[in-house]
């Protein structure tokens, strides 16, 4: 049972990957690797499940965590193009 749950998210990780790479827009292609990572965090807790370590779940919530700031700093980089920063701000600091 687990190794058809173990298969069919390494499916759906290589189907994250194809949409990444013939995605249309940026966007898509964030979101394409945004879905890799949450599906990584799924194969992650369910390899620690099966080898009966549950130390690897505190490993999923760490990388569960990061893609999700490095989504949020990504997508942010790409509306405003230097984090969000005004550029007046970079200017009064100068002076």
């Amino acid at each position: 049972m687990f190794e058809l749950a173990t298969g069919l998210i390494l499916f759906a990780m290589l189907l994250a990957l194809v949409l990444a790479i013939i995605g249309k827009t940026v966007y898509d292609k964030i979101l394409a690797v945004n879905i890799f990572g949450t599906v990584t965090v799924l194969f992650i807790a369910l390899y620690g499940f099966l080898t009966q370590r549950p130390d690897f779940l505190d490993i999923a919530l760490v990388y569960a965590l990061i893609n999700f700031v490095a989504t949020i700093a990504i997508l942010k980089f790409f509306e405003y193009g230097d984090m969000g920063r005004s550029s007046h701000i970079n200017e009064e600091a100068d002076i």
